[in-house]
């Protein structure tokens, strides 16, 4: 397994610095499946593809672009990632969560990540949108696995409060101004690539989830590692396997994404505006 040094780190900073002409992000916003489009709606925007960034990997996720987008949204300064990283994709939670230190390194204090995901609350429909109050993480080992960097965080950090309580209160305010209906529950991390199974999903039902998905978690634990403030937001794209009778799709998860856009982009933009 692979682990970075905090020189790694530096380097990629500093590579993003040259091309930034001193704009300083103060909150990075990773974008999950079919949530792209925040991404083009920054201001100003200076794009750098993952490949320019040093040590970094690349994102081959369907609807993922693979850059970086740097800019003002929501009357903030921000660093977009118009797609993340997953473990699916070979990659491992070191480097999946890569991109949280170095932004970090840069002045970020503030992580605002989304995702798609399924539905295991049956009290929700597909199209919600879903505050993250907590996760639940069983597979694969930790992000924070390997030699601790000092400089970033403690060996054993609390994870206490991972999603900051003030920040969920700025999204329930956000979402009350907007009238739009803000459901919220644990969000559990699974590996996929495969969507998770009937009995999977029962499990994580009984275990305390309302939503399952492939990402996040890894770049939460090591955000809150390193001190930022996290705010998590899920559009459940789907109801999660056995809930309802026709099986899962990619497609189905895009399309309701692209249909659930303008209101997902107006809670993100007032978040942003109330932070």
């Amino acid at each position: 397994m692979e682990f970075y040094t905090m020189e790694q780190y530096q380097e990629s900073a500093q590579a993003l610095k040259e091309k930034l002409g001193g704009f300083q992000p103060k909150v990075l916003l990773i974008l999950g499946s079919g949530l792209g489009f925040l991404g083009d709606e920054v201001e100003n925007p200076i794009v750098v593809p993952y490949s320019q960034v040093p040590h970094m990997k690349f994102s081959t996720a369907p609807g993922h672009k693979g850059q970086f987008v740097f800019g003002r949204l929501g009357g903030q300064d921000v660093a977009v990632m118009q797609g993340r990283l997953h473990t699916y994709e070979g990659w491992s939670f070191a480097d999946v969560s890569y991109p949280v230190r170095v932004l970090r390194l840069l002045g970020a204090d503030t992580l605002l990540v989304t995702n798609a995901a399924g539905a295991v609350n049956e009290h929700f429909s597909a199209g919600d949108i879903m505050l993250i109050t907590d996760h639940i993480k069983l597979f694969g080992v930790s992000p924070l696995c390997g030699p601790n960097v000092e400089a970033f965080g403690p060996r054993f950090p609390d994870v206490s409060h991972v999603f900051t309580p003030r920040l969920q209160e700025v999204a329930r305010k956000a979402a009350a101004s907007l009238d739009l209906g803000l459901r919220e529950g644990v969000y559990m991390y699974f590996p996929g690539p495969q969507f998770e199974t009937p009995a999977e999903v029962r499990m994580a039902r009984i275990l305390g989830a309302d939503a399952v998905g492939m990402s996040t978690v890894p770049e939460c634990i090591v955000a809150a590692h390193c001190s930022m403030q996290v705010l998590g937001l899920t559009l459940c794209t789907n109801m999660a396997a056995g809930i309802l009778p026709q099986p899962l799709s990619g497609e189905e998860v895009m399309e309701i994404a692209a249909r659930s856009s303008q209101k997902f982009s107006a809670l993100v933009r007032a978040c942003l505006e109330t932070m």
